[in-house]
């Protein structure tokens, strides 16, 4: 049996809401940097995610709340989640090679799998791609330091992939996998928010736009 509370189902919105300010700050500071092609797969993959993320945090308040228990989104969480994650990191490395490719599209499709392996292989490809090339903006705008919060974020993605193969029915991992999950995504909110007051929007990042 699951041992959630409805103060841990809200606190689980948190990361999301995170994750989803920063994608917008991404959206608008990128949008004039990335062609049509990739721009569709990152904004695709950060609604992904987002709708994952809030869709899990909602089954959990059902539960929590003795509603019900809708099984589906719970289900769903894993694959929604690892494909948006490589959908968003697919498009926004397209933006610094300035083209796209069938190949890429192709092989974010995922095999028929019952565990949820290949699933946090994808997620921790996905996001390990996007705060690659947000590093690189990062020292392209003359911030390195930024460098490290954008670690620290994947490092603690990393955490949520180990603790996803942990016993949830134990209120306490729950909770330290949801306090990982907020560190991690206020670090990535926190690095975004930073680059777009350095200037991201007005970052060239040279060569012509497809």
């Amino acid at each position: 049996m699951n041992e959630f509370s409805v103060p841990m189902a809200l606190v689980d919105y948190l990361p999301v809401i995170f994750f989803a300010i920063a994608s917008v700050i991404l959206l608008r500071d990128l949008y004039n940097k990335m062609n049509k092609g990739a721009f569709a797969l990152f904004s695709a993959g950060v609604i992904d995610v987002t709708l994952a993320g809030a869709l899990k945090a909602t089954w959990k308040l059902l539960y929590a709340a003795g509603t019900c228990n809708f099984e589906a989104l719970d289900a769903m969480f894993f694959p929604v989640q690892s494909i948006g994650f490589l959908l968003a990191g697919v498009g926004i490395l397209a933006m610094l090679l300035h083209r796209q490719t069938k190949a890429a599209v192709l092989s974010i499709v995922p095999p028929v799998f019952s565990g949820t392996f290949v699933f946090v292989g994808l997620m921790v490809a996905g996001l390990g791609i996007l705060d690659a090339v947000l590093c690189v903006l990062s020292v392209k705008q003359k911030k390195p330091w930024l460098i490290a919060v954008f670690v620290l974020s994947f490092v603690c993605s990393l955490c949520m992939g180990y603790l996803s193969s942990q016993d949830f029915a134990e209120a306490s991992m729950n909770w330290i996998a949801e306090g990982v999950n907020v560190v991690g995504q206020g670090t990535f909110l926190l690095g975004v928010v930073l680059l777009h007051k350095n200037g991201l929007a007005d970052l060239s990042l040279g060569g012509k736009q497809a």
